[in-house]
């Protein structure tokens, strides 16, 4: 695959997730995409990069919008639960 064919399959997977994830700032999708399109980098095969960086930045978003546990509101509820009334 030709560098510019790459380079525009990248600026569709910017636009594609851009819009795909709305919790997300654009500049925050291209930075994700493009840091995640740097690791390939020495990659021969070029053909799937494309594909295999919109996967990870899919997986990155998707690890991301996962709230944390908040263990201390958890054991609250939990005594709320069980305390009697």
């Amino acid at each position: 695959m030709e560098a510019e064919g790459e380079a525009a399959q990248i600026d569709r997977v910017i636009d594609r997730l851009a819009i795909g994830t709305p919790a997300v700032t654009p500049a925050e999708v291209e930075r994700v995409v493009r840091s995640i399109h740097a690791r390939f980098v020495d990659s021969r095969v070029r053909e799937f990069i494309p594909l295999l960086v919109e996967k990870a930045a899919h997986r990155h978003f998707a690890e991301q919008s996962t709230p944390p546990v908040d263990h201390v509101a958890a054991a609250w509820a939990a005594a709320v639960v069980e305390s009697p009334s």
